[in-house]
């Protein structure tokens, strides 16, 4: 299907709200935009960060998610206790693919599930003393840990645990962080304020520690870097470590992926923060800025296009030799983007993708899209605020579909219209689309492969996106919406 005009696309949004009430009508109608490039504040256009409708399919999760699941959880290091009912915790464990290196129950942690499994007497009597008792259990079967995360399910607000007086009493006795997170599942409107809580918490739990718990001097040099809101999914931390370090910079701190205590204890040591993910980590590294006066900027290492770019907007920060190390990574990598490219593109060239997923990957895998002759058509998210969607509206083309908190009704009706050759989305949409007929790819975990940042992860990109695109499955299944046609088609021949 060729691309839609302006007004083609405000009719199709139209169209599909048409099914709603008056009021979910008038209010779905605020998050569904046509892009606008010329436009400079996305909210003249698009509204994000509101409560979503009740008894509208949402993909988004909650405070608790944000928290436990995104920023604390991969720190390594750490053990990262579900206070509350165990449900929480059971689904919030091993799910991100944040991969790390060492050896579980040991010194790693992340893939293990330590819950308080409130019962009804916790909600009735409290949850305080079991909580302490928790943490000394803890203390006796996994001694080598550097620290404790408590982190809160919705009951523990709503009966007022006191998680901070016990996290505090726990800390003097081991000697060691244990960190309360007010993460509530109930709290704000979607997981993004749970990023925030969570920022909020390594500020005022971790950082006014000052590295007491460091057992060597931290020794600064000139060209100190951090990977900061990079979760490591499918070992992409890794691949941007790569990249930094030959061009002649000191990855001192990288989380969460594959992060420790004390390499988040090490950051505000930094020259300069580098930040992947801008929605779960602008809080703290802002907070960095202000205190420590280190600067932050972010960065994309999706496809050669944006990374060239990011790679020599971080050398500009410092100095000549800096500069050269990062033009020879450049030049050094090229002939391979070039095979790549020259390998996939003929085959990828004018194909049409929709995207949905959480706090950046909607903006910042375009590029790699681009890349390789394909565009991006229509996208969204999860939990964006405005200034996500300011930084999208550059990056997508006039006229293309802009939604916002989606649902499952919104996203279907829209896909089924626009007919692209792939979606990329999460686990929740990946077989509703794929029934449909439609090739997905999972793009919140990279559907089990992965890495995608970095030179050597666009090569993997590259063979998963073809490898989809191109699977003669597809030719096996007729979409809901080609099924008359099929049919006529079959009784036209049979008669």
């Amino acid at each position: 299907m060729a691309n839609l005009t302006r007004e083609e696309t405000e009719a199709l949004i139209a169209e599909v709200l048409e099914v709603y009430p008056e009021k979910a009508q008038k209010d779905r109608k605020k998050h569904l935009a046509v892009n606008d490039q010329s436009i400079e504040q996305s909210k003249k256009c698009i509204t994000s960060n509101r409560k979503s409708l009740p008894g509208v399919m949402t993909i988004r999760g909650c405070a608790y998610a944000g928290s436990k699941g995104v920023v604390w959880g991969p720190i390594k290091d750490m053990i990262h206790i579900s206070h509350g009912p165990v449900g929480c915790g059971q689904y919030s464990r091993a799910g991100r693919r944040n991969y790390y290196v060492g050896t579980t129950g040991i010194n790693t942690y992340g893939t293990m599930n330590f819950t308080s499994d409130f019962q009804e007497k916790d909600i009735v009597f409290g949850g305080d003393k079991k909580l302490a008792k928790l943490i000394e259990e803890i203390e006796q079967l996994f001694p080598l840990n550097k620290g404790i995360s408590v982190q809160s399910e919705c009951p523990i607000g709503l009966i007022g645990d006191d998680i901070e007086a016990v996290s505090k009493k726990a800390s003097a006795q081991f000697e060691k962080p244990v960190v309360p997170v007010r993460c509530e599942g109930f709290r704000g409107v979607s997981q993004s304020l749970g990023h925030h809580i969570a920022n909020d918490a390594i500020r005022d739990w971790v950082f006014e520690r000052d590295g007491k718990d460091l057992k060597s001097k931290f020794e600064p040099t000139p060209y100190d870097v951090t990977i900061i809101g990079d979760y490591n999914i499918g070992g992409d931390a890794w691949s941007s470590r790569i990249l930094l370090e030959e061009m002649g910079l000191r990855v001192i701190a990288q989380w969460s992926g594959d992060g420790t205590i004390a390499e988040m204890e090490n950051t505000p040591k930094a020259k300069l923060n580098l930040l992947h993910c801008y929605r779960s980590m602008n809080y703290i590294s802002r907070h960095m800025e202000e205190k420590y006066g280190i600067p932050w900027m972010e960065y994309n290492f999706f496809g050669p296009t944006k990374i060239e770019e990011s790679l020599r907007k971080i050398a500009a920060f410092f100095d000549e030799s800096i500069q050269q190390k990062c033009e020879e990574v450049i030049a050094k990598y090229r002939p391979m983007v070039d095979a790549v490219i020259a390998k996939y593109k003929p085959r990828l060239t004018g194909k049409r993708v929709m995207l949905y997923v959480g706090g950046l990957r909607p903006r910042h895998v375009i590029g790699s899209y681009e890349d390789l002759g394909m565009e991006v058509v229509g996208t969204g998210y999860e939990f964006a605020h405005n200034d996500d969607y300011d930084r999208t509206i550059k990056e997508m083309g006039n006229a293309t579909l802009l939604y916002d908190d989606v649902t499952g009704f919104e996203f279907e009706e829209f896909v089924k219209k626009v007919k692209p050759d792939l979606v990329g989305s999460g686990i929740k949409e990946k077989y509703i689309f794929q029934k449909m007929g439609i090739p997905f790819r999972q793009m919140h975990s990279w559907d089990y492969s992965g890495p995608y940042h970095g030179y050597d992860g666009f090569a993997i990109f590259a063979r998963d996106m073809d490898m989809t695109l191109n699977n003669p499955c597809w030719n096996k299944l007729t979409p809901p919406w080609m099924k008359p046609a099929a049919e006529s088609e079959d009784l036209a021949k049979a008669a």
